[in-house]
């Protein structure tokens, strides 16, 4: 049975291997330096991209969280370490309206010492824009709507497809030349132009990276009540918040379930902001 205490005094001082190629260490290291007082150090030695890429050439073989997980090991072996992080980024539309880019952000913490797998996860807006021009105008247009060049662009010939792409461009020079030899290469005059979303390339990315790395630190310093592990969270929220009107339970959430990944105490919270939904939001008053 391992034997827990705060996560402070479980990762001061302690070194946390990371594999990146894109700058993540920068993002996530002050943040775990800050929180736990763990230090992460650089791993390099394998090219990350071959886990696949957000260019298309590469397709991702498992889910984010198995990338992540799995990027996670490669760089705890190739460093000898027992404790490693790793981070993986997926691009969908919101879950709101379905209309725009949205970013979800996962980093992984694996301690091998505890047995201990905890994610970090937050999400938000994208700057994920793609658009086929046919002129030097219209990219031009397409670069300022791509909040360009803080915002790295790619650019292929044809169409989405086409997996000739010049990526990383982050100057309007690079970016004219780019043009131009993918309307060489083009079959039909079309140029596909998007934005870049490896992490160095995407400081909208860089900050939901950031937040993911904070949620992790969170869920690292939330313990257990009854044996200390860290990572003590919510699970499951249960809905059946009564309507104001006919008191019918409704989908929105009632109550939180708060359990512990190492012994299995769990206790369900009861939300507070609110004691009645909406009635715009019953299925009886707004059918």
């Amino acid at each position: 049975m391992h034997q827990f205490t705060n996560a402070r005094d479980m990762y001061q001082g302690r070194h946390a291997v990371l594999l990146t190629q894109h700058g993540k260490e920068a993002i996530i290291g002050p943040v775990l330096q800050a929180e736990i007082g763990c230090q992460v150090d650089l791993v390099g030695g394998f090219d990350t991209d071959q886990l696949g890429t957000f260019t298309r050439d590469i397709p991702r073989p498992g889910s984010q969280l198995q990338t992540a997980l799995r990027k996670a090991r490669i760089g705890m072996q190739l460093a000898d370490s027992r404790i490693g992080l790793a981070s993986e980024g997926a691009f969908i539309a919101d879950p709101y309206t379905g209309l725009i880019p949205w970013n979800v952000e996962l980093v992984v913490f694996i301690d091998d010492d505890k047995a201990l797998e905890l994610t970090g996860i937050a999400q938000g807006p994208a700057k994920s824009e793609h658009r086929a021009v046919s002129s030097w105008n219209e990219m031009v247009t397409f670069a300022e709507d791509a909040a360009f060049p803080s915002h790295h662009l790619v650019v292929r010939p044809n169409d989405e497809h086409d997996l000739r792409t010049c990526k990383g461009l982050s100057d309007w020079t690079a970016l004219q030349k780019a043009y131009v030899h993918a309307t060489s290469l083009s079959g039909n005059g079309v140029v596909v132009a998007e934005n870049d979303l490896r992490a160095h390339c995407n400081p909208t990315r860089q900050k939901i990276i950031a937040a993911a790395a904070n949620n992790l630190a969170q869920r690292l310093n939330s313990s257990c009540p009854v044996c200390a592990a860290p990572g003590y969270w919510m699970t499951r929220t249960i809905t059946g918040l009564p309507c104001a009107i006919c008191a019918a339970a409704t989908r929105q959430p009632l109550a939180d379930i708060w359990s512990c990944w190492h012994c299995g105490h769990g206790v369900e919270k009861r939300r507070l902001d609110t004691d009645h939904a909406d009635p715009s939001r019953c299925d009886y008053c707004n059918p």
